[in-house]
């Protein structure tokens, strides 16, 4: 087996990430809720994608929540053999790329998901990437993205935690991207994660920190989510 590129990677993908069922919680539905619902002005009558879907974690909180129609595009087979049962028909097991070049027969969706995925793609597949999903997206309709935030300084752990990850993005160079494929960023959120204590904590420390520092991040957590929308809502 030849390790040359970040790609080559994946041939040992499913043992690297030990796949398992995930179990959803209440407080995985408030994180969603936060980092989704919310900033892509969900409902329940809202078609949502979700590109790169794993094990299927997101696509169980958008039937928990209700949501009439839901798709995912997952290309480990192995990834989606531990979803929850009933979801993989909801699934295309395939290429991102077919699927989006296929024009998704099925009609546009309202929101496209893509957590913890643009990373894995160099700066230029990742602006056709962007532009190949203005296919399948109705509009008017938002694009959410989450990944490493390489602009704090705890970024790296996600970032360099994985071989796969080819690009590394602080909100100014994924709104650059954002551009370049004809979006605009909404917004940039946190992911906040932890027990509220832990998270009153960070902020006391990041608060701190933006006093005692020249130059502070736009977003002080490990991940961040970006809302784009096309530009001019077409």
């Amino acid at each position: 087996m030849a390790f040359e590129k970040p790609e080559d990677f994946y041939q040992t993908y499913t043992a690297f990430k030990r796949y398992e069922t995930p179990r959803l919680k209440d407080k995985h539905i408030r994180w969603f809720d936060r980092e989704f619902w919310v900033p892509a002005r969900c409902s329940t009558e809202m078609s949502v994608l979700e590109l790169g879907s794993g094990t299927g974690e997101f696509l169980s909180y958008l039937k928990r929540k209700g949501v009439g129609r839901f798709h995912g595009v997952e290309q480990d087979a192995a990834a989606v053999a531990v979803m929850e049962p009933g979801l993989e028909k909801h699934v295309t097991v395939g290429d991102i790329w077919d699927f989006l070049e296929s024009g998704n027969k099925d009609g546009p969706f309202g929101c496209v998901v893509l957590l913890d995925v643009l990373e894995h793609f160099s700066p230029g597949d990742g602006v056709r990437l962007l532009q190949a999903i203005k296919k399948v997206l109705v509009p008017g309709g938002r694009v959410i993205v989450r990944v490493p935030n390489m602009g704090s300084p705890w970024g790296g752990m996600h970032q360099f935690a994985d071989l796969t990850h080819k690009t590394a993005f602080t909100p100014n160079s994924l709104e650059q991207l954002g551009q370049a494929a004809g979006y605009s960023a909404l917004d940039f959120l946190a992911q906040r994660r932890g027990s509220p204590f832990r998270r009153l904590a960070e902020d006391c420390l990041h608060g701190l920190l933006s006093r005692i520092l020249t130059t502070t991040p736009i977003v002080w957590t490990p991940n961040m989510i970006a809302v784009l929308e096309v530009k001019g809502g077409v």
